[in-house]
C-alpha cells in the first residue's frame, strides 16, 4: 500500500437506514461519495437510491449538516456502475446483517476494487474473520470491520475491527481518517459477537428488562430511573429501544444468543414474550410510530405488561430513591442504593451489580483494556461514565465485596466468579494517569500514540486521568486566562453555561489588554461546551437576585435543548415586572453594561492581535455576538449559533444587529442592500438558530474565512493553527468602517409590510410586530434616506436605545419572566 493513504472518494454499498446516513456524514465532511443499491425494477435504475436520499430529508435530527449537501451524494447501482468502484479509496458495505448476502456482494465487487482500496463492513456484530473468507486471499489484508453507530452524524463512536489478515498500517491510516476527517472516536475491538459497545450495552438492556420484570416495575418507571439520574441519555431504556427499533434490537440479541453459547449469561440472551409480541404486531418503535411507547393525540402512552395494552405514561418514582439518585458522589450513591430495601433501589443496585460483573468477566475476551470498554460504551450509548469508571469512583474493593456477596447469595444473573485481577486486594482502580488496565498483558496500557492524536491537546478523559490546562496568566471568578505555549493566550469562561455577566465583560477587556501587550493572539475556548448560552440578562436589570446556584443563569432560544432550566427569586418577593418598572428610573446602570458589551465586541474586532472564537455547541445571543466579532471563528460541526434575543422581547445589543448590517452592505458591493439585508433581518427577527456550523455559514454567522472542524477534540489545535497563520501574515486589524450604506426608512417600510401580512395571518403577535419594527429600524439605519452613509457607532446607538425601550415594556418583562420560570418562550 502507498506510504501516504489519502481517502479522496468513498463508496457506500447499501442505501438502507445506516448506509444512506453514513453517506450523508461523508459529504458533511466534504468527502466525494457514491451510494450503491440494487437497481429499481421499474423506471430509473437508480430509483432505490433516489428514494433513500429523499428519505434523508425527513429524518430528525437531520443526518445532513445542510440540505444542500444531499446533491453531492452520487447515486449508483450494482448493474451499471461497478466500474466506478475502481476510483474509490474506501468502500463501506452496509447491507442487511446476513453473512450469505454480504458474501455474495463481496464476490460480485472484489474484482472491481483498486489495488490499494480498503474494503470495510459496517456490520454491527457479525464475525469479521468469517466475512473475510468471501474475499480472495490476496485482498484480505485490505478488509476490516468499521462499525458506525446510529445516527452516524451524531454518535461519536466507530469500532474498528481487524480480521486475522488486516494490514496493521492500513488500520492506522483508516483510524486517522475516521478521527480527523469524520470527527469520530475510534475504539479497536476484537472479533467477538457484537464487538464491545453492543455487547455491553445490549447486556445492560437485557439485565434491565430482566430485573424490571422480576421486581414488577413498569416501563415508564424504569425509564425515569435509568435516564439522566444515572448519567445516561434521556431516552433511558425503553425509549432507547424504540429509537433503535425493536426489530434491530432483536437481531443483535439473536447474534449474542446464536454465537455466545459459552457465555455464563447465555440463558438471558433472548427476548421476553411481550417484546416478541410487539414485533409480530409490527410495533417496531419510532419508525412505525408504535413500540414500547405510542403517542395518541398529544399524550404519550406506554405498553403495560399487566394490562397487555397501552395506558397513559406516568413517572412514579419513590421519593426516597429520587433523593439517592440526586447524589453526585458515586460512592455515596451506590452505597445508598445497595443498602436501601425499597424495590426501586434494589432494582438499580441489581443493574449495576450485573453490569460490573459482566464487564469484569468479559473484558479480556472483548477488548484490549478497560479504557476501550469504557469509551466504547460512553461514545456508543451516550453514557457520561463507563462501567469501570463508575465502579472505580464508587470504591473498587467495596464494590467487589458487594458483588461477591450477591454471587454467593444467588442474587446475580450468573454465578460466574469474578476474575483474579478484579479481586486482587492491592487493586484500587483500573484507570491511572499512565493508562488503563489490560488483563491480557497484566499491565496499564497508555493511550494510542498515532500521529492523529497529537491534534487533540485535551482529549476525552476518564476518571483517574488528571488534566492541567496550561499555565495561568490571570484568573478571576468569571474567567481564566492561560497559555500552553509562548505565543498564544487562551481565555476560558468559568460561569455556568459560560453566560456573559458584567464581571465577565470586564475580564474580557482585561484579557484583551494583556494579549495586546504580551501575546501574539487571543483564543476564546471553553474547556467544556457550550461556547456560551448568552448574556446574564437578569443582571442587566436592577434588584434581581440569583439564589439557585445549582442552575445556570441561562439565556434563551428557540433551538430545542438550547436553554437549561433556571430558577430565580426576586428581592422583596416582588414579581419581575415590578422590579423592572422600579428600575426604569435607574436605566443608566443597565445602559452602562450594554455600552460595555458593545465596547467588548468592538475591541475583539479591532484588537491589535488576532482574536479567534473556538465555538463548540451553543453560541446564542451574546455568545454569538462575541464570536462574530472575532477575527476568525473555528466551529465544530455540531455548533448551534444564533441571535435569539427577540424570543424574550428584546433585540441584540452587543453589536449583533450592527455586524449583520455591515455584512449585508459588504455583500451588496455598492448595489441595493435590501435583498442582502433581508436574510439577516429574518434570522434575528425570528430568533433563528443554525442546526450545524454549515448552516451557520449559510445564515451568515460564519464567514468564508471561518473554519469548520469535524472532531471537537481538535478544536483548540485548529484554532491555534488559524491564529498562527494570521500571525505569520503580520496581522493588522481591519480599518474602522465609517461609511456604511443603509436601507433607511424605505427598507423599514418594506420590512413592516411583510410583518403586517404575518400579523394579519396570525403568524406573529402584536408584540412580535413591535419587536420586528425595532429590529428593522436598527438594521436599516433608522429614519434616514435609502443609501445614507452611517458609521458603526450610529448603529450601536440604535441598538442600545431600542433595547432599553423594549426592556421597559410590560410584554417584554412578561416574556423574560415566563422564560426564566418555565424554560419556554411566551407568545403574548
Amino acid at each position: 500500500m502507498p506510504k501516504n493513504l489519502i481517502i479522496r472518494k468513498v463508496a457506500v454499498l447499501g442505501a438502507g437506514v445506516m448506509g444512506a446516513q453514513i453517506a450523508a456524514h461523508l459529504v458533511n465532511a466534504n468527502v466525494e461519495t457514491l451510494l450503491f443499491e440494487l437497481p429499481a425494477k421499474e423506471g430509473d435504475p437508480n430509483g432505490n437510491v433516489t428514494k433513500a436520499l429523499e428519505g434523508l430529508k425527513k429524518l430528525e435530527p437531520s443526518p445532513l449538516a445542510s440540505p444542500a449537501k444531499l446533491t453531492y451524494i452520487q447515486p449508483a447501482n450494482y448493474e451499471q456502475h461497478l466500474e466506478l468502484l475502481r476510483g474509490c479509496d474506501l468502500v463501506i458495505e452496509a447491507i442487511a446483517e446476513r453473512i450469505d448476502w454480504k458474501s455474495d456482494l463481496y464476490h460480485k465487487v472484489a474484482s472491481y476494487l483498486g489495488t490499494d482500496c480498503i474494503f470495510a463492513s459496517n456490520t454491527s456484530g457479525l464475525s469479521i474473520n468469517k466475512l473475510a473468507q468471501a474475499f480472495p486471499e490476496t485482498q484480505r489484508h485490505r478488509f476490516c470491520g468499521i462499525h458506525f453507530f446510529n445516527p452516524p452524524r451524531y454518535m461519536h463512536l466507530v469500532e474498528l475491527i481487524p480480521c486475522a489478515s488486516t494490514d496493521a498500517a492500513l488500520l492506522d491510516k483508516l483510524e486517522a481518517f475516521l478521527v480527523s476527517t469524520l470527527g469520530k472516536g475510534v475504539v479497536r475491538a476484537k472479533d467477538t459477537p457484537n464487538f464491545i459497545a453492543n455487547r455491553i450495552g445490549v447486556f445492560s438492556l437485557l439485565a434491565t428488562l430482566h430485573h424490571a420484570r422480576r421486581l414488577g416495575l413498569n416501563f415508564d418507571t424504569v425509564d425515569a430511573l435509568t435516564g439522566r439520574y444515572l448519567g445516561r441519555p434521556k431516552s433511558a431504556t425503553f425509549r432507547t429501544l424504540d429509537v433503535v427499533g425493536l426489530d434491530v434490537f432483536a437481531r443483535v440479541v439473536d447474534t449474542m444468543h446464536n454465537n455466545l453459547a459459552d457465555d455464563p449469561w447465555h440463558t438471558y440472551f433472548m427476548l421476553p414474550d411481550w417484546l416478541n409480541k410487539l414485533i409480530t404486531e409490527g410495533a417496531l418503535g419510532q419508525k412505525t410510530k408504535r413500540g414500547v411507547y405510542q403517542k395518541i393525540g398529544s399524550k404519550i402512552h406506554v405498553f403495560d405488561l399487566g394490562l397487555q395494552t397501552y395506558r397513559l405514561s406516568e413517572d412514579k418514582l419513590d421519593d426516597a430513591v429520587k433523593d439517592i439518585l440526586r447524589e453526585r458522589d458515586w460512592a455515596k450513591k451506590l452505597a445508598a442504593l445497595h443498602a436501601n430495601p425499597r424495590p426501586q433501589a434494589q432494582f438499580l443496585w441489581a443493574l449495576f451489580c450485573d453490569l460490573f460483573h459482566y464487564c469484569a468477566v468479559q473484558l479480556e475476551s472483548i477488548a484490549s483494556n478497560a479504557h476501550d470498554l469504557d469509551f466504547a460504551v460512553r461514545w456508543g450509548f451516550g453514557w457520561d461514565r463507563g462501567p469501570f469508571e463508575i465502579w472505580q469512583m464508587a470504591g473498587w474493593q467495596q464494590v467487589v465485596g458487594w458483588i461477591n456477596e450477591d454471587i454467593a447469595a444467588g442474587r446475580t444473573m450468573s454465578s460466574a466468579p469474578l476474575p483474579g485481577w478484579v479481586t486482587d486486594k492491592t487493586r484500587n482502580e483500573v484507570h491511572r494517569a499512565q493508562g488503563s488496565y489490560s488483563p491480557g498483558s497484566n499491565q496499564y496500557q497508555a493511550r494510542s500514540t498515532l500521529p492523529v492524536y497529537s491534534r487533540q491537546e485535551f482529549p476525552d478523559r476518564l476518571s483517574g486521568e488528571a488534566i492541567q490546562y496550561g499555565e495561568t496568566i490571570f484568573e478571576t471568578e468569571s474567567v481564566r486566562m492561560w497559555h500552553s505555549d509562548k505565543n498564544i493566550a487562551i481565555l476560558s469562561f468559568k460561569t455556568k453555561m459560560h453566560i456573559i455577566s458584567s464581571e465577565l465583560l470586564d475580564d474580557i477587556l482585561r484579557a484583551l489588554d494583556e494579549a495586546e501587550e504580551n501575546w501574539l493572539a487571543l483564543i476564546i475556548w471553553q474547556t467544556e461546551p457550550p461556547f456560551s448560552a448568552g448574556a446574564n440578562l437578569l443582571q442587566l436589570m436592577q434588584g434581581v437576585q440569583q439564589v439557585d446556584e445549582e442552575q445556570p443563569a441561562g439565556f434563551f432560544g428557540k433551538f430545542k435543548g438550547a436553554v437549561q432550566r433556571v430558577k430565580y427569586t426576586v428581592a422583596g418577593g416582588g414579581g419581575l415586572s415590578e422590579i423592572v418598572n422600579a428600575a426604569t428610573g435607574n436605566v443608566p446602570r443597565v445602559e452602562d453594561v450594554i455600552v460595555k458589551f458593545q465596547r467588548v465586541s468592538q475591541r475583539l474586532k479591532y484588537a491589535l492581535v488576532p482574536t479567534v472564537a473556538a465555538v463548540d455547541g451553543l453560541a446564542l445571543g451574546g455568545g454569538c455576538e462575541i464570536s462574530i466579532h472575532c477575527t476568525r471563528i473555528v466551529a465544530v460541526l455540531e455548533s448551534y449559533i444564533g441571535l435569539v434575543e427577540t424570543g424574550v422581547g428584546l433585540l441584540p445589543s452587543g453589536g449583533g444587529c450592527k455586524e449583520m448590517t455591515q455584512r449585508a452592505a459588504a455583500e451588496a458591493k455598492g448595489g441595493d442592500i435590501f435583498p442582502f439585508l433581508r436574510r439577516y433581518f429574518q434570522n434575528i427577527a425570528m430568533s433563528e438558530v443554525s442546526k450545524s456550523a454549515e448552516l451557520a455559514r449559510e445564515m451568515g454567522y460564519l464567514r468564508a474565512s471561518d473554519r469548520i472542524v469535524m472532531n471537537h477534540f481538535e478544536l483548540l489545535h485548529v484554532a491555534k493553527q488559524e491564529a498562527l497563520a494570521l500571525i505569520a501574515t503580520a496581522y493588522r486589524p481591519p480599518l474602522i468602517q465609517r461609511q456604511i450604506p443603509v436601507a433607511g426608512r424605505a427598507g423599514i417600510a418594506s420590512f413592516k409590510v411583510s410583518m403586517v401580512n404575518m400579523l394579519e395571518g396570525g403568524f406573529i403577535s402584536e408584540h412580535d410586530y413591535d419587536i420586528g419594527c425595532r429590529v428593522a429600524e436598527v438594521m436599516c439605519g433608522g429614519d434616514v434616506e435609502v443609501g445614507s452613509m452611517v458609521d458603526e457607532q450610529w448603529l450601536l446607538d440604535l441598538e442600545r436605545r431600542n433595547f432599553l425601550e423594549l426592556l421597559a415594556m410590560e410584554k417584554t418583562q412578561e416574556r423574560i419572566e415566563y422564560m426564566l420560570r418555565n424554560n419556554k418562550p411566551l407568545r403574548n
